[in-house]
Parts: C-alpha cells; structure tokens; sequence
C-alpha cells in the first residue's frame, strides 16, 4: 500500500513544503493538497518548490475542479512540471465543493467533469484534444509524458463514472463497508466499459490521529481534532440526500443518516479542526470515517482497508499533531502494513 500527506496550502508555504519533505523521509510516496483558491494558497505554486525539494515525491490536488482553472491552462500547468521534475503529478478532480461555493458558483457537473478529464489527461500526454470545435495539442511536450487523472466520487453516477473513465478513484473516508461498497461499484462499472478493473487505482483519504493509548481522554482528544471531517465529507452527502432522496436504494444509509443534524456549513472553518459547524457529528461517525487510536488500531484498519483493494491511503494531516503522526507511519505504520 502505498500511503500520501494532505494538507492545505495555509502560509507560509515554507512549512507545507518541509512537511511535504517529512513525509517523504518517513516514506509517503504522494502528497496533496486541497484547492480551493479564494480560502487557501495556490497549490501549483508550491508544487514546484516541493518537487525541487523532494526526490520521488509524486504531487497533486485532492482536489482541482473544471470550473476554477481552464482545462488547456490545467493540463500545461500539469505538463509543465513534469517536463521539470520527470512525471511526478496526478490530477485528482472533483466536483469543487469548496472552490466553486465560496465563489458564488455552483459545483461542477458530472458532464463536465468527464469532458475536463478526457482533454486534461490528452493534453498532458501531448495528444490532441477538442476544446468545443478547436482541436490543439502542446507543441513541446516530450515522448513519454504521462498524467493520470484520479476522480473523486461518493454517488452511484460519480462512482459508475470513475469506473469508466478515471485512471483512479479517490474516496474521501475510510469506513470499511463503504469502502467496499464503492470500491465494488468502481471496479463493476470499469468491467461494464471493458476496462481492466486493476488499472484503477483506489485511494482511500481521511484524518489519522495516533493516541498514546486507547484511554477515552486520548480518544476524545483524537475525535474532537477530526471531527471536522465528518462535516467536509457531510456537504457532499447533504448533495446525495438532495438529488436522490433521505432513504434511496442509490445512496447506502450508512452514508446519510448521520446528517439529520446538519443546520449549515461556513466554509471559512473548511477543513480544520475546531469548526463550529461539525458539533452534528457524532463519535461513531468520526470513528468510522477516520482513522484513530494507538498504532495497533492503525495497522488493522489500514490492513483491512488494503485487502479491500485500496492501493493508497492518503492522511488527512490537520490537527495538532501534524509531525507526530508523519514520523509515527513512518516508524511504526507503514513498514507494518507493508510487511
């Protein structure tokens, strides 16, 4: 399995960029950031500086959107630093929660998104692509060139659509029978399409927090630091809910039952511990969607998760223990799930 560091671009880039490199050191094989470009710093920016300052690091946004950044201007920007630093970019793409709300737009279409992958992973490959009517292609992009494009998906037309399309799927919790609910619907849909199902690569993202010990003070501590997750993951339920229903045959109830108690949401505590609008979810949620506990609990849960077909699991580092629990999964996770 291999295992990623997310963060968000707050300043200074500075730290981001020197986590990025702890991660590395301790073995993370990818690191990604949010996007969202109105709440946090500009992610390609400070791509290249971490790509100058690691040696295998594979770098990318969980997740860019179609909406915010032209598609031709997304894919050079992509080609761009893998021309610099030898393919060592993944687009993941998504809807755009944060990036398209806070700026007063509505996230992106399914339709679009299928449409944006097929000219981003084109163009950054140096094929042609058509852009509404005008077909271009990148002049300077050398043999060789690759950009895989991940997607982002928790409703059954995302998930039939990943299987199709995406060269991974990135689900945004790590709940063991949600995983392998979606992980199935992926893997179905790719086979539908006459894809080979193993060419998808599955990542699994969500907060890790390493405790002491099982005692409920360091597990209280652990759950209050992400229960903001619960209430990212909740605005992308609360969509579900809206388009199909509170109780459908589309949507598990395993999924949408716990936002009955969702009022609102600001984005401006998007994504970081303490946010005020995360008190509906409860601790079985937190417990369920993330990871926490002692290592031991760790390693079973990411060893289940790996032997339900996930090849990634990316940390959602934002917490007060950001260092704490990149050297921990480097010293104790990661070469146990590995064996």
């Amino acid at each position: 399995m291999d295992f990623g560091l997310v963060l968000q671009t707050d300043p200074p880039a500075s730290r981001v960029i020197g986590l990025m490199q702890r991660a590395e050191r301790n073995g993370f094989s990818h690191g990604w950031t949010f996007d969202s470009a109105v709440l946090w710093q500009e992610p390609f920016v400070i791509y290249s500086q971490i790509l100058a300052n690691t040696e295998h690091l594979t770098v990318g946004p969980m997740v860019t959107n179609p909406g915010t950044r032209t598609w031709e201007v997304t894919a050079s920007t992509f080609a761009t630093l893998n021309d610099m630093f030898g393919n060592r970019t993944v687009c993941g793409i998504g809807r755009g929660d944060s990036a398209m709300r806070v700026a007063g737009r509505k996230p992106n279409t399914l339709a679009r998104i299928s449409e944006a992958m097929k000219v981003i992973r084109a163009l950054g490959r140096g094929e042609e692509a058509d852009l509404g009517g005008t077909v271009i292609k990148f002049p300077w992009i050398r043999p060789g060139a690759e950009l895989p494009v991940w997607m982002a998906a928790y409703g059954p037309k995302a998930l039939k659509m990943t299987g199709e399309q995406a060269d991974g799927f990135i689900l945004q919790l790590a709940d063991l029978y949600l995983t392998e609910y979606m992980v199935k619907a992926v893997k179905e849909a790719a086979v539908a399409a006459g894809r080979d199902p193993s060419e998808v690569t599955i990542c699994v993202a969500a907060p890790a927090y390493v405790t002491e010990d099982d005692s409920p003070e360091a597990l209280a501590h652990a759950r209050d630091q992400c229960r903001w997750f619960g209430g990212m993951v909740g605005n992308h339920v609360a969509d579900l809910v809206a388009r199909y229903g509170e109780h459908s045959s589309a949507v598990p109830d395993e999924l949408t039952d716990y936002i009955k108690a969702r009022e609102g949401y600001d984005y401006a505590h998007h994504g970081r511990s303490g946010n005020p609008d995360t008190a509906f979810v409860p601790d079985a949620i937190v417990d369920r969607f993330c990871v926490i506990g002692p290592v031991e609990k760790h390693i079973e849960k990411l060893t289940a998760l790996r032997d339900l077909g996930v090849d990634q699991f990316a940390v959602y580092d934002m917490h007060d223990a950001q260092e704490a629990v990149i050297d921990v999964y480097g010293r104790e996770v990661i070469p146990a799930v590995n064996g």
